[in-house]
């Protein structure tokens, strides 16, 4: 990803997996696997009815707020190949998320030979000779080749089992219904024989399949909508069963039967093991599809990140599939079943899909935390319950099995330090300030080593003023548009013609310090003596910052007069060749009303300079803020014909929803009777701030420049124009 603020290339709808075939279906037949058929009526007959709710209730919870986190940021990006590894390494780095990604498709390519395996013994219920390593390895074959036809087919292969488990479903439902249990025992008889958390980790992995469907994330049509959609969907459903087993389960037979039978559905339902056996041998069955799809994609991923040999992101045939990551992971299955018992790693492979689980979690937690322009997702959720579920994975992983979780955590943390291969820093210094420069050191030089792309600008707002005192609501606006995303400094400029022999900066800035503490403005103060004002702008600007955090943009107040206006058009250029945007404002005095939601913010949208980007986004943080909540946006443009006119508002209704930035458009046919001044003091006379654009002028033409301004500006309330140098360049929309 070269740049986050790029607009995404159009794909062709044909070629990609709808949301019923590409997440519903996989995510919730992984879901209902094996554990619901021979697992669940053992919960219930040693834990009591309500023990065994609670474990389903607190097991869902935290799969559902995972599953909540990663279509959170499904719908802020677009998720490529590899699914979950994608999230991982586009927000934790390419090192963690290799030392997860390698781990995880290991455990993906396991997960097939497991379900081989369990799909081989489940059939020993009608044919009890039968040879389970043989079995289990035939039918890893036979997955394979299903999987090499494309995962269009394979999945609509999962239809049919989606139905066999549904009937054995209504199976149990109506067998339960026909027959009740005439004495049903207590809802919280409890055997004793089982510990709570034994039992939690016996269920726990039944949930764990809620990332199938984002495994296809590269071969969705559309995975910003599919993946919250299906995957919310499915957990939801999944949820809504595995409640309703248990209560099946618990009024339609006896809990001795419940402990000693692990086909107890086949007592149950009419036709017994008949209807029964299917739905189990399709739930299996599609768990295998699932895990063979998705490893393959994990794989292609982590080699076109270079952390696999390039050979294995090839593909083959008219969807791409992966068809060397696929051979891999037959060739991983196929030997594993040679042996023959992998019950001693299942839980090592449940450990590292935890871990993942975890880390999109976490993922989720500090994107919201970071407070980063770009986060802006349309499905939100609070960062505590992120946090508080990707704690909660690391926990159930300990609870699962302690040694099996150090097992995994500590192979995790071996490929990353091999990935990482981090330098060693020593801290120095003493006490609390020692930690804190230490600290301090090793952000910047991290920062250093990481350039300012598109994706990670912030606002650092350099502000020019006279006296501080005398500019404080330029200084608001200043801390407004930062809206804590960025660092303020507000600098005064002191000429050495006028500065007396005893003039102090450091006394006065310690008073800029005071008077900012006093009006609670989070900002750092300065004052720098120059040799003349026009000159001490561009040298300010370019020396303000340190180890990579520098200044990017530039404000300043409405001068005194137009000589003032004409200086600062003069260092425009030289702020453009330095890469700072500049924002002149002419502010009202007039004291702004309480209320935000009557309030209108106007952004005149141009396009030619393409400082419209930065004018938008100015405004959206404008209005972010809590003395400006209830805003109303407001993108305004001027077309000279019918087809410019719909092209631009076709423009703007494709480009702000893909913002995830609300606004109202207003596109309007300029009169010949009306210069563009007077359609602007029309349209804007009555905004509490209005956005203009600010164009380089030509070298001499400075004071023609500053009477325009000055015209535009006359009449309207607050005013800001803006000259945009940042990074995103005109495109806002991420690639």
């Amino acid at each position: 990803m070269k740049q986050f603020f790029r607009r995404a290339p159009h794909r062709p709808t044909e070629r990609g997996l709808g949301t019923f075939i590409g997440v519903f279906t996989p995510t919730l037949l992984t879901i209902l696997g094996v554990i619901m058929y021979l697992r669940v009526g053992w919960l219930v007959g040693n834990m009591g009815l309500l023990l065994t709710l609670s474990i389903v209730v607190l097991a869902n919870l935290v799969t559902l707020i995972t599953t909540l986190s990663f279509s959170s940021i499904a719908t802020n990006r677009r998720i490529g190949i590899g699914g979950a590894y994608n999230i991982i390494s586009r927000n934790l780095g390419l090192e963690i998320g290799g030392a997860i990604g390698l781990p995880l498709f290991l455990s993906q390519a396991f997960s097939v030979t497991l379900y081989a395996f369990g799909l081989a013994e489940s059939i020993r219920f009608i044919w009890p000779s039968l040879p389970v390593v043989p079995a289990a390895f035939v039918i890893v074959l036979g997955i394979g080749l299903l999987a090499s036809r494309g995962a269009a087919i394979a999945l609509k292969v999962q239809l049919p089992l989606l139905l066999l488990v549904g009937v054995s479903l209504a199976a149990l439902i109506g067998g339960a219904a026909a027959n009740p249990l005439p004495n049903p025992p207590p809802f919280a008889q409890s055997t004793g024989e089982v510990e709570y958390w034994v039992a939690f980790a016996v269920f726990f992995p039944a949930v764990t399949g809620v990332m199938a469907g984002l495994g296809l994330s590269g071969d969705l049509r559309d995975p910003k909508a599919s993946i919250p959609i299906g995957s919310i969907s499915a957990v939801l459903l999944g949820f809504a069963i595995y409640i309703t087993i248990p209560v099946v389960l618990f009024f339609a037979i006896d809990t001795q039967a419940l402990r000693d039978d692990p086909m107890v559905w086949a007592r149950i339902a009419p036709l017994g093991a008949l209807l029964i056996l299917p739905g189990l041998w399709g739930a299996i069955f599609s768990s295998a599809v699932g895990s063979v799809l998705g490893a393959p994609r994990t794989l292609q991923a982590l080699a076109l990140d270079h952390l696999a040999p390039k050979q294995l992101a090839r593909t083959m045939g008219p969807r791409d599939e992966p068809i060397m990551g696929l051979l891999v992971t037959m060739v991983i299955a196929l030997a594993a079943c040679l042996l023959g018992d992998l019950n001693a790693v299942a839980p090592i492979v449940t450990m590292f899909f935890l871990t993942v689980y975890g880390s999109v979690n976490l993922v989720a937690a500090f994107a919201s935390l970071s407070g980063e322009i770009s986060w802006r997702p349309t499905l939100r959720i609070p960062w505590i319950a992120s946090l508080t579920a990707g704690i909660a994975c690391i926990v159930v992983m300990f609870l699962i099995s302690p040694l099996a979780a150090v097992a995994a955590l500590s192979a995790e943390v071996i490929v990353w330090f091999i990935l990482a291969r981090k330098e060693r820093t020593t801290a120095w210094g003493d006490a609390r300030r020692g930690l804190y420069e230490a600290l301090m050191q090793w952000a910047l030089v991290r920062i250093s080593a990481h350039p300012m792309t598109a994706r990670s600008w912030r606002p650092h707002i350099l502000i020019f003023v006279e006296k501080i005192e005398r500019s404080l609501n330029l200084v608001h606006f200043g801390r407004w548009f930062a809206q804590g995303r960025g660092i303020v400094t507000i600098c005064e400029l002191v000429e050495a013609d006028s500065a007396s022999e005893g003039f102090d900066t450091h006394a006065r800035r310690q008073e800029m310090e005071s008077f900012l503490k006093q009006e609670a403005v989070v900002a750092f103060a300065e004052t720098d003596v120059v040799r003349n004002i026009e000159d001490g702008f561009v040298s300010v600007a370019q020396a303000n910052g340190i180890g990579g955090l520098n200044s990017n943009t530039l404000l300043m107040g409405w001068p005194s007069d137009q000589r003032g206006l004409e200086r600062a058009l003069r260092s425009l250029r030289s702020f453009s060749q330095l890469g700072k945007s500049l924002i002149i404002g002419r502010i009202d005095q007039k004291p702004l009303p309480v209320a935000g939601r009557d309030r209108e913010i106007h952004v005149w949208w141009g396009g030619l300079q393409r400082n419209g980007d930065l004018m938008l986004l100015l405004a959206y943080l404008l209005s972010r803020n809590p003395e400006w909540l209830g805003a109303q946006l407001v993108v305004t443009s001027l077309a000279s014909s019918e087809l410019m006119r719909e092209r631009t508002q076709n423009h703007l209704n494709e480009l702000l929803p893909e913002l995830r930035i609300k606004a109202r458009t207003d596109i309007l046919m300029k009169p010949d009777d009306m210069t563009v001044r007077e359609m602007i003091f029309a349209q804007s006379q009555t905004a509490d701030v209005t956005f203009l654009g600010l164009p380089v002028p030509e070298v001499g033409k400075e004071t023609e420049a500053a009477e325009r301004m000055a015209g535009m500006a006359e009449g309207l309330s607050t005013v800001f124009f803006v000259n945009n140098s940042s990074p995103f360049g005109g495109e806002l929309v991420e690639t």
